[in-house]
């Protein structure tokens, strides 16, 4: 079995250290909160490489029974533009049109001056 390094708690100032490398802000309760979390999930990783895994195949997915399915890549003829926006509640030209759900630039910036 291979050995591994047991970490079993993880201190603040490492916590504050990624944190720093994500540009986080962590409170110190937050802090706290965090150290005692990742103390406990490399725990529970340290248990996880107790585990005698030597003759365990190595697997890509959990479902072994997984197959790609194929098909040809056949050429067909796409629908013709009026076929395709005939049933649109509205189109402008070859478009389909749509409520507007994004603010444009020019309203944006006016609100911000």
């Amino acid at each position: 079995m291979i050995s591994y390094i047991k970490m079993k708690t993880i201190d603040d100032k490492t916590v504050k250290h990624v944190a720093h490398l994500a540009r986080l802000e962590l409170s110190d309760k937050e802090l706290k909160l965090y150290s005692a979390q990742l103390a406990s999930i490399l725990s529970y990783i340290s248990k996880l490489n107790e585990i005698d895994t030597a003759n365990v195949p190595p697997t890509s997915h959990a479902l072994t029974t997984l197959k790609n399915v194929f098909r040809k890549d056949i050429l067909r003829k796409s629908l013709e533009t009026d076929e395709a926006i005939k049933n649109a509640p509205a189109s402008e030209g070859d478009f389909f049109k749509v409520p507007q759900i994004i603010e444009s630039t020019d309203r944006v910036q006016d609100e911000g001056k």
